[in-house]
């Protein structure tokens, strides 16, 4: 945008943009849920036995906690590659 031309700063500019993407989902989730939409990855559902009808009850057990962990751990890596 401002003219940069460095390999470096297009990657970190493309992990940044990753990690934003993927909170977005995450915030976005509650909404999404009382429109009955679900837009998490489902490979992460699935590994923690959690269903799309999950998250539009509102469930809050321990499975669902630990899929927003590991899809929010997904944006911390990308921040980590970053730095």
């Amino acid at each position: 945008i401002l003219g940069v031309r460095d390999i470096h700063a297009d990657h970190a500019a493309s992990h940044i943009g990753k990690a934003q993407g993927i909170v977005t989902c995450l915030r976005a989730t509650p909404y999404h849920c009382t429109r009955q939409r679900v837009f998490l990855p489902m490979d992460i559902c699935m590994l923690h036995g959690v269903s799309q009808e999950d998250f539009i009850r509102g469930k809050q057990e321990k499975n669902v906690r630990d899929v927003i962990y590991d899809i929010a751990s997904q944006a911390h890596i990308h921040l980590e590659h970053v730095r």
